[in-house]
């Protein structure tokens, strides 16, 4: 049976964070492409094996940061809210949550440093002969991850207070810098040194560092302070987070771990360069979650009514999918021109492509089903999901790479995001019912599933041009479909975003 629900409370709370993923959206999206414009240049100027050191170190970096984090960012958005709940002085309270969460995280991130440093020799074994050779690599990445780990709160701080402009000019500043110094390196020839890749780390540190000095005055003077009562609080509702974080990101990173210790031969790095060419491809959908997720977080933690809540859950899960079916069609309809981003010779992964694009879909709605826990304290719901994906990868990784190679890899991690998508909304129907229009949300798979497989079969055989004026007509057909559908009011939404920004 559909539940109907009210419409006036979740459609206003919708233009808020449709205007506040805008804004962190198309400030940072020409800036964080410079980023992956890295891509086309790393995979042209490097072999197969060469990127694939790059694509294991910047997949390993993302699992020390949550490692690190704690939990504490969406720790940090809790309890500042929590301060406005509890009354007395509100910002008293915030200064406390920030010190608190700043220096639990800075002294994690300084103390690991400080055994990476100490234990190099033994960590670059274990990574492979690739960091054998260079063991100054992990320690240069070590220090990466330290002074991003700085950074992550005073980042969540801005956020919380709704400075997204500001927010976005120091990470779009990060990224210019990182880019930057990485084509100054290679134009002055430095990556044909002994050193190689040493200089792609070194240009990630120089940027994280200057960025985080930047952030500084931003921090008002506060100190990071650990409060020990505030703190134990903190952890208990952290401690879930945290655990999830962990298996959830190395959901994201096994697949290429698995790729690197289970292929067969000697290729594994080559393989491994070849799909994390692939991955890079995926930077539209991937800048669109990623924006999302900055504005919806601190969106939907905040303080507001639990029917309010879910109407407002419930649209922006829909809305979600539509426009991620969009930004998926967009992209595997054209995908033989979305293939020159890299170098000829990594090319020949770009059938996985779809499968790495549906995996990025599903992660994105998991993110929506995570929120009615975040929000009622229920955190330990995180760890139970993602651990299952996290068994569905092991799992399965010994059975399809060991014979697929990263093909196995790109569905297994997609078979992991199902399994987590599923068990997540199993829980929320069982705990916190929310009236999610599942007819709706699977129209839009349906129609993006038909514009596919008649783009993939029906079409391709007809000829490259006629191949492609067609894909044309069918990706216009599919938007104006959702325009319809929705009742969307292009002129008036483009107004609205404007205006954010004029003002």
């Amino acid at each position: 049976m559909r539940t109907h629900i009210p419409r006036a409370h979740a459609k206003t709370m919708l233009e808020k964070l449709a205007k506040q993923t805008a804004i962190y959206g198309i400030s940072t999206i020409v800036v964080r492409f410079l980023n992956y414009l890295l891509t086309p240049y790393y995979t042209r100027i490097f072999t197969q094996g060469e990127y694939g050191v790059i694509t294991d170190i910047y997949a390993l970096i993302p699992f020390a940061l949550v490692l690190l984090s704690m939990g504490m960012e969406s720790s940090y958005f809790r309890f500042t809210t929590k301060a406005e709940e509890e009354g007395g002085d509100i910002e008293a309270g915030k200064r406390k949550v920030f010190a608190t969460t700043w220096g639990i995280t800075s002294l994690a991130a300084t103390v690991f440093f400080g055994l990476v440093w100490l234990f190099n020799s033994p960590l670059s074994h274990a990574m492979g002969e690739a960091y054998v050779a260079h063991p100054e690599y992990v320690t240069i990445v070590a220090a990466i991850v330290m002074v991003d780990v700085w950074s992550i709160i005073p980042f969540s701080r801005l956020r919380e207070q709704g400075r997204a402009m500001r927010f976005v000019l120091l990470k779009a500043m990060s990224v210019l810098l990182n880019v930057g110094l990485a084509i100054a390196f290679g134009v002055v020839g430095l990556y044909d040194t002994s050193f190689g890749i040493g200089w792609v780390l070194i240009a990630n540190l120089a940027a994280s560092l200057l960025t985080f000095l930047a952030l500084l005055p931003t921090t008002n003077r506060t100190l990071p302070r650990i409060d020990g009562a505030l703190l134990r609080r903190i952890f208990i509702y952290s401690l879930p987070l945290l655990i999830s974080g962990i298996a959830g990101t190395a959901n994201e990173f096994l697949d290429r771990q698995m790729i690197k210790y289970l292929t067969p031969g000697d290729g594994a790095m080559a393989d491994l360069g070849i799909y994390g060419a692939i991955v890079k491809i995926a930077v539209v959908m991937t800048l669109f979650t990623q924006m999302y997720r900055l504005a919806a977080e601190p969106f939907f933690l905040s303080s507001f009514k639990k029917e309010d809540f879910k109407e407002a859950n419930a649209a922006s899960m829909k809305y979600f999918v539509m426009a991620s079916m969009v930004i998926f069609l967009g992209i595997v309809l054209f995908r033989d021109v979305f293939a020159l981003i890299v170098g000829r010779d990594f090319r020949e992964g770009i059938d996985i492509l779809p499968v790495v694009l549906a995996s990025n879909v599903l992660a994105g709605i998991w993110f929506n089903l995570s929120f009615w826990y975040k929000r009622e304290e229920k955190t330990k719901y995180a760890a139970y999901v993602t651990f299952l994906g996290l068994a569905v990868t092991l799992g399965l990784s010994f059975v399809l790479v060991p014979k697929m190679g990263y093909r196995g890899a790109a569905w297994v991690r997609l078979i992991a995001e199902a399994a987590m998508v599923v068990w997540s909304y199993t829980l929320c129907r069982k705990h916190y019912p929310i009236p999610y229009d599942l007819k709706r949300i699977g129209e839009y798979f349906a129609v993006a599933a038909v514009v596919f497989c008649a783009s993939e079969y029906a079409f391709a055989p007809l000829g490259s041009t006629l191949h492609t004026a067609l894909n044309i007509v069918l990706f216009m057909t599919a938007i104006a479909y959702a325009v319809w559908r929705e009742k969307i009011d292009i002129k008036a939404l483009t107004k609205a975003i404007i205006g954010k920004f004029i003002r």
